[in-house]
């Protein structure tokens, strides 16, 4: 996680910077606040003191998003995966029934919610250009 250049500072402030930078994925990687802290070096105190201020606050959610971004894309990537699992277990003649009838069931579900939110989507498409007419 690198900070944008406008954000860093030169001089003396750069190792605050850093050490704030630090904190930040010390936040994300770490189980408690004192470990990140810890991590970093810094004093507890120090660290709660950063997280109220608004810059480091943005700096935190940015990061987060990410994080959280990337999670959703390996999720994405995933899912052919599931979907190849669920189709193995429903087509495995040793599988017990209990198992086919919950992988059909998950496949049906999935399939119909998607078909619900295409129509959805493709109901807010045309009240959008409704509006946009009107």
């Amino acid at each position: 996680l690198r900070m944008a250049t406008n954000q860093v500072k030169v001089g003396h402030g750069e190792k605050k910077s850093r050490k704030k930078e630090m904190a930040v994925i010390a936040l994300l990687t770490e189980p408690s606040i004192p470990k990140a802290a810890a991590r970093v070096g810094i004093s507890e105190a120090t660290l709660w003191r950063w997280m109220q201020d608004d810059d480091f606050q943005e700096l935190y959610r940015e990061a987060k998003r990410r994080a959280v971004g990337q999670a959703i894309a390996r999720i994405q990537q995933a899912t052919t995966l599931a979907v190849d699992t669920l189709e193995a277990v429903m087509t495995n003649k040793k599988a017990p029934a209990m198992a086919k009838v919950l992988a059909a069931k998950t496949v049906l579900e999935t399939a119909i919610k998607a078909v619900e939110i295409e129509e959805l989507e493709a109901r807010i498409e045309a009240l959008e250009r409704s509006a946009e007419n009107a």
